[in-house]
């Protein structure tokens, strides 16, 4: 056999053998220990990984709360449960909140719209919005209906109905992966116990409104008016609700003479119509 060949191949392999050994000592050596709690609120987590916390994923954010940079109500997704267990693994108790959910502010539809031009191109809300005038409907604050947000949710709880986006309450985290996607921020995270809401986002004026949406708020304040807790205020010709004090007696909703305000997602127009 031709030792000229043999050599070498020994000879590699020794020094493989030698940097093998180096590298496993200096993984030792230089081993930068983990707390023992990171791997156990990573298994209390419920491995969505959708970046709601803030976070890269479940692994990320498990270190983040050993470590104290992030609180142990930091995941969206978990609720109480989770909470709890992360809790005990810390040693520390929190309040969860009340349950909340992703919800669209807007109720022009494609037979309710009115629109500046017909858009024929790729359906992302963030490019739409960066065509003239905002997008191709009038009204230049509502849903685009690209479907962006829905692509987005990892829970599959949004669905592009007549040409706008609808969140599933039930099947909604608050993750709030919808609400930093969406380039109109016309979603917003609402409490689960209230049935009201203002399908609307447009600060335009009455008139403006009104050509522009058959369905959208014209700022009349008869909701406001209505109110006996004064939990309903218009503020730049848009009605807002103050959920802390709504107390769903559906006063405003009854007054609301477009329908924008809804109770469980329909409104409650027609019963306006026939107390008038």
């Amino acid at each position: 056999m031709d030792m000229s060949i043999i050599y070498p191949i020994i000879s590699l392999g020794g020094m493989g053998i030698l940097f093998g050994l180096g590298l496993g000592f200096a993984g030792v050596k230089f081993k930068v220990p983990q707390d023992e709690r990171v791997p156990l609120v990573r298994d209390a987590l419920p491995g969505a990984n959708c970046g709601g916390c803030g976070f890269a994923g479940c692994d990320a954010l498990a270190t983040a709360i050993v470590e104290g940079n992030a609180s142990i109500t930091a995941c969206p997704v978990g609720g109480a449960s989770t909470v709890e267990k992360i809790g005990e693994i810390m040693g520390l108790t929190a309040e969860t909140g009340e349950r909340q959910a992703a919800f669209v502010k807007c109720n022009g539809g494609l037979c309710n719209s009115s629109y500046q031009y017909d858009y024929k191109g790729l359906e992302d809300c963030r490019l739409m919005a960066q065509l003239a005038g905002g997008g191709s409907k009038s009204c230049t604050y509502g849903c685009l209906g690209g479907g962006t947000c829905a692509k987005a949710c990892p829970f599959d709880a949004i669905k592009m109905i007549d040409g706008i986006a609808k969140v599933d309450q039930e099947k909604c985290t608050a993750c709030g992966m919808c609400v930093a996607t969406c380039p109109k921020s016309l979603i917003e995270l609402v409490p689960c116990s209230s049935d009201v809401r203002v399908a609307c986002n447009s600060r335009d004026n009455g008139k403006v409104v009104r050509s522009n949406c058959q369905v959208g708020c014209i700022g009349c304040k008869l909701c406001e008016k209505a109110c006996p807790i004064e939990a309903v205020k218009v503020e730049g010709f848009l009605a807002k609700i103050d959920y802390e004090k709504c107390t769903g007696c559906n006063a405003c909703a009854l007054k609301c003479p477009t329908g924008v305000i809804k109770v469980k997602g329909e409104s409650l127009k027609k019963e306006a119509a026939k107390s008038a």
